[in-house]
């Protein structure tokens, strides 16, 4: 029984030593990794910001001509209200006209 009790706490040190080198080493092979995780967003991030002008040109064209197609769109559905409310007005006119 003796032999267990001076043996055990040994191992148990031992293992926790080999854990602590363990726990070192993937602390410093994770501090690497996010370095150079780093480096590729702020390489993607500047890359981003290099196409930011093309992106609002794309933006104000886009608006422009949405503008554009509204006001098409606008003017065809008043013309075309205009063109029904008449042959209804005209229609309304001539039932009374008949009575």
């Amino acid at each position: 029984m003796g032999f267990w009790l001076s043996f055990l706490p040994i191992i148990i040190y031992i293992l926790l030593i080999i854990l602590l080198v363990i726990g070192i080493i993937l602390g410093v092979k994770a501090i690497t990794t996010i370095k150079k995780v780093e480096k590729v967003v702020d390489d993607v991030n500047a890359k981003v910001e290099s196409l930011n002008g093309l992106f609002h040109i794309i933006d104000f064209t886009t608006d422009k001509l949405v503008t554009m197609v509204d006001r098409i769109v606008d003017g065809f559905s008043t013309l075309g209200a205009k063109i029904f409310m008449r042959n209804k007005h005209n229609n309304i006119e001539e039932e009374k006209k008949d009575e």
